[in-house]
């Protein structure tokens, strides 16, 4: 898939500033994020980007800080050789879950090793959103549970559902790489009880889930919990990320207009997880 990459300069140039950038970027679909000493680098599918979005940004004017940005194509390439280059190194998640790379050679033993090639979505637990994911699997009781992991990426949050005794888990992603490279990764570790669909909400299979995992960008899931309630059996667990603290509310506030029960939230760096049960 081709991709708009957005060289984006802050003034005044803040850790808060850029952290807004990148939650209203991520609003309006730009998918992953990269940050250098003077630059935020976002990216979002070509057919997606829209230059009337951008000066819309921030409708109320811009929150104390102004952005100016350069544009460029980006090729349909090899993101794992990307990522390989200069992102992902071994992540070590909660002293249990070890991530790595098939190319690395030094890291730490765990109780849960996943080898996961890197592409280009979040997925490799170096965020915030993943890792907080994950810790959230590791509470769970999943042997013989059914999964729902919308918005796969890489297939990680799959792959550890499997490793600690799901029965069946269906990854689902809009992205074709996202899709092909959760297919790679689930060979890689040996997992034959995840299937890969590629597509949105509307790709759901007609079937019931213990578990649902979303970590997706903040509007999608306020569109899209509807679904997930839809094959959520009752009792059964909806988990959550891709937003800040601030989107805490909205949240909720959807999620029991739905029927559903909040039952807790834990943070990193303001991103959160957010865990509701189905009554």
């Amino acid at each position: 898939m081709e991709y708009i990459k957005l060289n984006c300069c802050i003034q005044p140039d803040t850790e808060v500033n850029r952290e807004i950038l990148v939650a209203e970027l991520g609003n309006i679909g730009y998918e992953s994020f990269t940050e250098t000493d003077k630059l935020v680098e976002a990216y979002i599918p070509t057919a997606d980007f829209s230059d009337e979005a951008l000066l819309h940004l921030f409708p109320g004017g811009f929150p104390g800080f102004q952005f100016s940005y350069t544009s460029e194509i980006i090729p349909d390439q090899n993101w794992n050789e990307v990522w390989e280059k200069n992102y992902f190194q071994p992540l070590l998640i909660a002293d249990r879950c070890l991530i790595r790379a098939p190319f690395h050679t030094d890291y730490p033993k765990a109780e849960y090793e996943i080898v996961i090639e890197p592409g280009m979505a979040f997925g490799t637990g170096n965020h915030e959103t993943t890792s907080l994911m994950i810790s959230e699997i590791l509470k769970q009781e999943l042997n013989g549970k059914t999964v729902l992991d919308m918005g796969c990426g890489t297939g990680i949050l799959g792959i550890l559902a499997s490793m600690r005794g799901a029965y069946w888990i269906t990854g689902v992603d809009i992205d074709s790489w996202a899709t092909n490279s959760t297919i790679e990764n689930a060979s890689y570790n040996n997992i034959s009880n995840l299937e890969v669909i590629q597509g949105g909400a509307e790709a759901i299979p007609n079937k019931e889930y213990d578990f649902i995992y979303a970590n997706i960008q903040r509007n999608i899931l306020l569109n899209d919990m509807p679904q997930y309630c839809n094959v959520l059996k009752k009792g059964g667990e909806l988990i959550m990320s891709g937003f800040y603290i601030e989107d805490l509310e909205p949240i909720k506030m959807r999620a029991t207009e739905l029927g559903l029960q909040f039952k807790k939230f834990t943070e990193n760096e303001r991103w959160i997880a957010v865990v509701f049960t189905s009554k």
